[in-house]
Parts: C-alpha cells; sequence; structure tokens
C-alpha cells in the first residue's frame, strides 16, 4: 500500500512515517505542499493520503478539491491543528474521509487509518 504524506513540516513527515511503518506501512512517500502533493499524484495515485491543512504554495483543503476533481476514490485523511467543527465541516465537503487533529498518538493515528480503509473498501465492495 502506497501512502502520501502532505505537509510544510518535515518533522511531522517524519513522526507520520515513523508511526506507519511501526504499524507496517514501508510504501511512503512525501510532499512538502499541495503543488508538489498534485504532481506526485498525477504520476502514481497512492492508496491514502495524510494531508495537512495549512501549507504554502497551495494549502490542503484546496489540494483535497483539485483531487477530487480527477479522482473520487482514493481515500484521503485530513492531519491538522485545525480543530473548529466549521473547519472539519468544510474539510468533509471537501472529500476528506477523515480527520485527525495534531497533535496525535500512533494510536489515533492507527485508528483513523484503520476507520478509513474500512470504510472506503466497504464502499468499494458494495
Amino acid at each position: 500500500m502506497k501512502i502520501m504524506l502532505v505537509d510544510d513540516s518535515r518533522t511531522i513527515r517524519n513522526i507520520q512515517k515513523n508511526v506507519l511503518k511501526q504499524l507496517g506501512y514501508e510504501d511512503i512517500v512525501d510532499a512538502e505542499d499541495g503543488v508538489i502533493a498534485l504532481r506526485l499524484f498525477n504520476e502514481q495515485v497512492p492508496d491514502l493520503m495524510i494531508i495537512d491543512w495549512n501549507m504554502p504554495n497551495m494549502d490542503g483543503i484546496t489540494l483535497i478539491r483539485k483531487i477530487r476533481e480527477i479522482n473520487k476514490t482514493v481515500p484521503m485523511i485530513m492531519c491538522t491543528t485545525e480543530a473548529e467543527k466549521s473547519r472539519v465541516l468544510e474539510a468533509i465537503k471537501a472529500g476528506v474521509n477523515n480527520y485527525i487533529v495534531k497533535p496525535f498518538t500512533a494510536e489515533s493515528l492507527n485508528e483513523k487509518l484503520t476507520q478509513t480503509l474500512a470504510k472506503t473498501n466497504a464502499a468499494a465492495g458494495a
């Protein structure tokens, strides 16, 4: 399974990578903003994306909207400090499958991954 991490913080991407590797995920690509992520997405569609909201060049919500224009099914989790209900609803309307607020624990990230993959697999099988 290929997972793409999109966050302008190298530290956050490294933390996410370490957690994912502990969970058994090895095929991980990362991007520091939405522009790079969109280019990588067009080169090879990942099986799942974890996207930050606030980034330079192209923010996460814009990236999600652009990806949903070309791909309705790739699972996406918004991972951000934005915890207000209106922001969560905006992200859901844009097309995210799940939402996790920073700082996160390995357990909470694993839970969101499991939930998201179960939902998208059930939808694909239906």
